[in-house]
């Protein structure tokens, strides 16, 4: 499998002002948490509380076959897991960081 990004995510500490500011950029459409286009979502819109000290940033999801050995994998190539596998209905995320810090999700799709 090539390893595209397929899915963007935003997180910020104010959702209705990133909605207007890419509404405003790009013409985007956004629901309370989904940027979406003709062909459906593409990106999500998520809240930081006011305690959570990550800072704002878009995070591209990265398709695998084998979540769990894709996590190993990038753990012995000096990754860090920041947050732990998060199972959904549309299939399983882990977010790392790797070596220098840069954080993607590790995201296995559930196939029908």
């Amino acid at each position: 499998m090539s390893h595209p990004f397929v899915f963007m995510d935003l997180r910020t500490t104010d959702r209705d002002r990133s909605r207007a500011f890419y509404g405003e950029l790009f013409g985007w459409s956004a629901t309370e948490s989904l940027f979406t286009g003709a062909d459906g979502p593409w990106g999500g819109l998520t809240q930081l509380a006011a305690d959570d000290d990550r800072r704002p940033q878009w995070l591209p999801y990265v398709p695998v076959t084998d979540l769990d050995k894709a996590v190993t994998r990038a753990v012995e190539l000096g990754a860090t897991v920041t947050r732990p596998r998060v199972d959904l209905p549309p299939g399983a995320a882990v977010v790392i960081d790797d070596p220098t810090g840069a954080t993607i999700v590790l995201w296995e799709p559930k196939l029908p």
